[in-house]
């Protein structure tokens, strides 16, 4: 299934006022799991309530750094992506609701773009999409200052981009079904990291979760845009599950998961 069309149809949807783009972004943050874990670890970094400065690797439609500028007006965030209506869209959001301190701009995550600047690499949902995936782990190290934390969520190889039977991932703009732990590790090793945890996203309560909550009404939605006026409904009905099975995958410990969440620091 080709994800992207859905994500833009979402975002003209909800980018018709200020009050949409935050409800958007609220519904984003109950309804992923990922959210869920991204947010958790953000809290737990020493750095998060003093002044620091991030890199949203791979912004997206903003959700991560509206959360974080939210939290701490002192951070300052520089957001990329390669998608340059997406970075014009979220300039333009955000300084209609003041967030002066957010700046985002096109950028291509193999290339080089900084060094010795960040405190925080954030990257959500990015590297399943890159093939080069050595590259932009290296390039994240050479942006980092020494002590920075890289943190990272991405499927892992055990059903993260539920791949059926023939190999093919739900995700259709996927380069990668997910990482092995092993791998990753290496990698971001062969990168220049030498610190790092590794651990287990969407465990089994979180498999349910995202059937529930996202990979359902992505096919619905993928069938039809119909299916927008029963979508309301249906989350009354699942969410309440939905909700207790988030909570319940983001504060326990897991053998095995569909997600991996990366934490990596600079020496």
């Amino acid at each position: 299934m080709e994800y992207d069309p859905i994500k833009k149809d979402l975002g003209i949807v909800f980018n018709r006022s200020i009050t949409l783009r935050k409800l958007f972004y609220k519904l984003l943050d109950l309804l992923l799991l990922r959210t869920w874990h991204i947010h958790r670890e953000l809290r737990n970094w020493p750095g998060f309530k003093k002044s620091f400065k991030m890199m949203d690797a791979g912004s997206g439609f903003g959700q991560y750094s509206f959360y974080v500028a939210g939290k701490n007006p002192n951070c300052i965030i520089e957001a990329v992506d390669v998608k340059e209506e997406q970075i014009e869209d979220c300039n333009a959001f955000f300084k209609q609701i003041g967030y002066k301190n957010v700046t985002f701009k096109v950028g291509d995550l193999t290339k080089p773009h900084a060094t010795n600047e960040y405190d925080l690499v954030l990257c959500v949902d990015v590297m399943e999409h890159i093939l080069e995936d050595v590259d932009v782990f290296t390039h994240f190290n050479r942006s980092m200052k020494s002590g920075a934390m890289l943190l990272i969520s991405t499927p892992s190889d055990q059903g993260g981009s539920n791949a059926d039977e023939h190999g093919e991932s739900f995700i259709g703009e996927h380069v990668r079904d997910g990482y092995p732990v092993e791998e990753m590790r290496l990698k971001l090793k062969k990168a220049g990291f030498n610190k790092m945890e590794i651990l287990y996203s969407y465990g089994a309560p979180g498999k349910i979760a995202w059937k529930l909550s996202m990979k359902y009404p992505m096919s619905m939605l993928n069938a039809s845009k119909a299916f927008f006026i029963i979508l309301p409904f249906y989350y009354i009905l699942t969410y309440p599950f939905a909700y207790l099975l988030n909570w319940a995958d983001t504060y326990t410990t897991h053998k095995t998961g569909t997600g991996l969440i990366v934490k990596a620091y600079k020496d």
